[in-house]
């Protein structure tokens, strides 16, 4: 078996920084919570993403066979994140006046493109919540039979204080149940719950509900906790190494979903590392739609939210994101991003710089301890993906190729080799950075693709009449040396 290095991974539930010690090495599965698709994505879920995105790349570059599975929630996800209150893409289809699958097919195509803006690799499996109905179907029926369910008026609850007695309700949240116990109270519509900490498993559904299903306790939908209990246990199995999502997942998404998969298959911790990454903030205040100080990627780009004093290009957010580690807070500015703009240009300038360097056969240069380098690079990812401390590590190495291009000193071919090596590993694999302009990092068509979908979204900007969103992505393209060419059979870009 292949020796791989070292990887402390920090355990939201047991709350412990501990070594990475996959169930099958080299295989390694891992679930993430996916978006539900009623509206477009912004910056706050991109920074969900990009953890995970780099998780996944980190692994894959150690050398570990990853099956990265993430899904699309279409259905079951209710105003409120309650047991109650109309399903989400069902209330956008109404208002609308679409139905719900042209809601889910708009804004999953939406999600995909926006991930790759922002250089997000795809996943192995992206199932869908409406997929998988005959499966929550039979996991409801499991949690039935083990007597840990009950059913109301067509509805099927979880028993919250049943499942309590033999297990820990609250171990990943830190939720104590007496707590919950006290602060709980039956809302209207929730009388049919033997208990108001229970939660539904399966909801009956009444003549409006736009999305619903037969099933042996009425023509209803699945609870909103369900479907990431089946499809992760479907793709990975009752037990996997890996699962994520954002940190407001955690109660009372995360620890549902712990509850129906110990209930469901009888084994208790069916996950070995739970990782939640932190919000994106704007002075201080949760980044979020409610909040109105949540960007779309188009706004951000172009610079077209009251906000943003200019666009910012999709590495440049990438590259901000990537400097604060994913389980901390990360607060948004324009002197922010603005920072990490040039401190990008500096990288991609020094990978540039790499490049030209002289060489001089069997003539090593003292000063060039790559191993050295490559070291801290594997300890920075190798302490819970800690992408600053990569990144101040790769700046050290960037002053060494700038002293040494300054100086016009020659090193040693192996050495270049190596610092090309590194570079090309931790920058454009590791971090997924590339040069927007093509020159550096990864190649001319997967940037070239980037741009593509910029003119795309500049279309559709078009389409909708959002002049000020279409002219602001063309300035900024223009502000790359990029021009749009607009014609009868649509727009192309080419570059100055």
């Amino acid at each position: 078996m292949a020796k791989f290095p070292p990887l402390y991974i920090q355990n939201s539930l047991t709350r412990k920084k501990e070594l990475f010690t996959p169930l099958n090495a080299p295989y390694v599965g891992m679930y993430v919570c996916g978006p539900t698709v009623y509206s477009n994505v912004h910056l706050g879920n991109v920074r969900t993403f990009l953890t995970f995105d780099v998780v996944y790349r980190y692994l894959t570059f150690l050398g570990y066979q990853v099956r990265y599975v993430r899904n699309i929630t279409d259905v079951g996800h209710l105003t409120g994140d309650s047991d109650d209150g109309e399903d989400k893409i069902g209330k956008k289809a109404r208002l609308e006046n679409l139905e719900p699958m042209e809601i889910v097919q708009k804004y999953t195509n939406d999600f995909q493109d926006v991930m790759r803006v922002f250089n997000m690799k795809s996943p192995s499996i992206e199932p869908s919540a409406t997929g998988h109905i005959v499966e929550q179907i039979e996991m409801v029926k499991a949690i039935l039979d083990r007597g840990y369910a009950y059913e109301s008026n067509g509805s099927v609850y979880f028993n919250v204080r049943k499942y309590n007695e033999d297990h820990d309700y609250g171990a990943l949240s830190g939720r104590k149940i007496d707590d919950l116990i006290n602060n709980s109270r039956l809302l209207d519509g929730q009388n049919e719950k033997s208990d108001p900490l229970d939660f539904a498993l399966w909801k009956k559904a009444d003549a409006s509900h736009l999305m619903k299903w037969p099933s042996p306790w009425s023509e209803g939908f699945p609870g909103w906790h369900l479907e990431c209990s089946v499809m992760s246990t479907k793709y990975l199995g009752t037990q996997f190494d890996i699962h994520g999502g954002g940190m407001d997942l955690k109660f009372p998404h995360h620890e549902c979903e712990i509850a129906q998969n110990t209930c469901a298959t009888g084994e208790a911790h069916s996950v070995r590392y739970w990782m939640h990454g932190n919000m994106l903030t704007v002075n201080g205040r949760k980044m979020a739609k409610s909040e109105g100080n949540g960007f779309t990627p188009e706004e951000l780009i172009s610079g077209n939210h009251a906000l943003l004093e200019r666009g910012y290009s999709p590495m440049t957010v990438r590259f901000f994101m990537l400097q604060g580690h994913y389980a901390s807070t990360l607060d948004f500015s324009n002197e922010a991003l603005q920072a990490a703009e040039k401190g990008l240009d500096r990288l991609m300038n020094a990978m540039s710089a790499l490049e030209m360097l002289p060489t001089a056969m069997d003539l090593p240069n003292p000063d060039v301890d790559v191993a050295a380098l490559s070291k801290r690079c594997s300890e920075a990812m190798g302490d819970d993906f800690n992408t600053p401390i990569l990144i101040s590590v790769l700046f050290d190495a960037v002053k060494l190729i700038n002293s040494i291009a300054s100086d016009r000193i020659a090193v040693d071919e192996t050495q270049k080799a190596a610092l090309v090596m590194l570079f090309n590993g931790y920058v454009s694999e590791v971090l997924g950075l590339v040069r927007e302009d093509g020159t550096t990092g990864e190649s001319e068509g997967e940037s070239g693709a980037l741009l593509d979908l910029l003119v795309e979204l500049r279309g559709n900007a078009k389409i909708n009449k959002d002049w000020g969103t279409a002219d602001a992505i063309r300035d900024a393209l223009g502000a790359l040396s990029i021009s749009i060419k607009d014609s009868k059979e649509g727009s192309t870009w080419e570059r100055d």
